[in-house]
């Protein structure tokens, strides 16, 4: 069996900052640009809302990946705040999410002012 897509994610935080986090998606090569990554994103956004009722979704990507950027854009993901230095000290991130209906008023995506350190990520 041929491993073409995966998806891996988790709940997470407290309060108004509960949450689903994608930690990783990928889809191989040979089945990119069939829509397979959409539908990975919308199950784990409804799993993250139906069955955990976080506010919204998050995942960190790279600053300089402006492929993958562009896609979770069109996923309908948001940059939240820049985080300094967070692959190994030498590239930022950018932490973008997207609100889940329990979130009505949105103050999940609202961006950040100002960049972050790794350190305080969960602050």
């Amino acid at each position: 069996m041929t491993n073409y897509l995966l998806v891996l994610g988790k709940a997470e935080g407290e309060k108004e900052n509960w949450h689903g986090h994608v930690t990783a998606v990928t889809v191989a090569p040979e089945y990119r640009r069939i829509g397979l990554a959409d539908r990975l994103m919308n199950t784990l956004e409804e799993v993250s809302e139906k069955v955990h009722d976080a506010y919204f979704v998050d995942l960190f990507v790279r600053k300089s990946n402006t492929l993958a950027i562009n896609m979770y854009t069109k996923f309908g993901y948001t940059v939240y705040r820049t985080v300094l230095g967070y692959y190994s000290g030498e590239e930022d991130a950018l932490d973008m999410r997207k609100a889940l209906a329990r979130d009505v008023d949105k103050k999940s995506i609202i961006p950040l002012p100002h960049p972050v350190l790794p350190s305080e990520i969960d602050q």
